[in-house]
């Protein structure tokens, strides 16, 4: 048995934070302003995961008005959830993915980021695809006020 997921996730670009994208710390003068690190990568594919399986969303799992989520590692996240899909009885098949941002230029980071999402998620290279977006200057994104992700989950059942 297979499901699908879809995930999405946009944060507002400010100063004062570090810019944290795939659990990959990137040089920028901005970070993501969130609850959390606000990492829209990983917050889309938990949102595609959760999707997949009807599990609800990242914001009903861990929601902004808990203390003990504020300014977390968005990497013990996915693991938490990552570990909900296998006991779900579930494994990921394959997982695509977009990051849109005007800047910085997400290209020099996606080998770290595929290295660390592959680490936790237990994929082979294959299984995971990242590409990066810009959006040609138009509306928040392409005027560099945030940056946005989506991703697209295949689970397969293992059990």
């Amino acid at each position: 048995m297979y499901r699908i997921g879809n995930g999405y996730d946009i944060h507002k670009l400010t100063t004062g934070r570090d810019l944290i994208i795939g659990g990959v710390k990137i040089t920028h003068e901005k970070g993501l302003l969130g609850h959390s690190d606000a990492d829209v990568l990983i917050h889309a594919i938990i949102d595609s995961l959760l999707g997949a399986l009807a599990l609800s969303d990242i914001g009903t799992l861990f929601p902004d008005t808990d203390a003990k989520y504020k300014d977390i590692d968005s990497t013990i996240l996915l693991s938490h959830v990552y570990k909900l899909i296998n006991k779900k009885g579930y494994k990921i098949a394959n997982l695509d993915s977009n990051i849109i941002a005007q800047q910085p230029k997400m290209m020099p980071y996606i080998p770290k980021m595929k290295e660390v999402l592959c680490k936790i998620l237990e994929l082979d290279n294959s299984q995971l695809s990242i590409k990066a977006k810009t959006k040609e200057k138009l509306d928040s994104v392409g005027q560099g006020l945030a940056i946005e992700a989506t991703a697209s989950v295949l689970l397969e059942k293992t059990q």
